[in-house]
């Protein structure tokens, strides 16, 4: 019970307070502070038992004007038939200096776990730079490129590279070459966003992994939005009888907050 009220209160949120929104939260905004929040849940009793809840919080503070610190914060939980398939935490915090300008640095810290691919807690934190090559009122194109340090602690021992066998837990050196952007389309009634980022591993094997986040977004009415987004994750080290690709299709509400 614990567990599905934490995904109400975000859910719910920001709904009193929504305002117009923007397909997804840009640092580079001149807004003092934005925030978006959804989440979408599915609870059926009877020949199948299923419990599905998702839910999302994102927000931007630039008070400092200088210094803007963006935080996007994502979990996942899935029961089915009393089996837990899901119970996944994914945060993503940066800080960045003058991101108004064409060229900024940042500092980032992720956290994540994920039952799925047997990760207990994984951490990484470096530093890069931006390059924001397109910034108009209908599209936002931006690249970025960084250097970190990741620590991951699995709940198992065995690999499908027998380099890491017999240690639960891989640090490691990655680049980072990441790309962001979206678009206003349709004058307006349709919004796309995406990112992908590629992290090659710089260890003594190949280690490389790959997201990308791609969505639509279809404002309804004063910050309301429906959302359909896709995820493609790609982890090529990963623990034993565990898949390397995860595709998921999500779709729902969510509501932004902007002043």
């Amino acid at each position: 019970m614990k567990l599905i009220a934490f995904y109400l209160i975000v859910g719910l949120a920001g709904v009193p307070m929504c305002i117009p929104a923007v397909a997804q939260l840009n640092e580079s905004d001149t807004a003092s502070f934005q925030v978006r929040t959804g989440a979408t849940g599915a609870w059926q009793k009877g020949n199948v038992d299923l419990l599905v809840l998702r839910a999302r919080l994102e927000l931007v503070s630039n008070s400092k004007r200088s210094l803007v610190f963006k935080s996007q914060n994502n979990s996942l939980y899935q029961q089915f038939s009393g089996f837990k398939a899901d119970n996944d935490m994914y945060s993503r915090n940066y800080l960045y200096y003058h991101p108004f300008r064409k060229v900024y640095p940042f500092a980032m810290v992720y956290l994540q776990t994920n039952y799925r691919r047997q990760i207990d807690f994984r951490w990484f934190g470096g530093v890069g730079t931006t390059w924001q090559f397109v910034q108009k009122p209908a599209t936002n194109l931006k690249v970025s490129a960084s250097v970190i340090y990741e620590e991951t602690d699995f709940r198992n021992q065995q690999f499908n590279e027998e380099f890491y066998n017999g240690n639960n837990t891989i640090c490691l050196w990655r680049a980072t070459a990441y790309l962001a952007g979206w678009h206003r389309l349709l004058n307006n009634r349709l919004r796309l966003f995406y990112t992908a980022y590629w992290q090659p591993g710089l260890d003594e094997v190949t280690n490389n992994r790959a997201q990308l986040d791609a969505g639509l977004d279809f404002p309804v009415w004063r910050g309301l939005s429906f959302l359909l987004q896709y995820n493609f994750y790609y982890e090529q080290i990963v623990a034993a009888s565990v898949k390397q690709h995860d595709r998921i299709l999500t779709f729902g509400i969510s509501c932004q907050f902007k002043k």
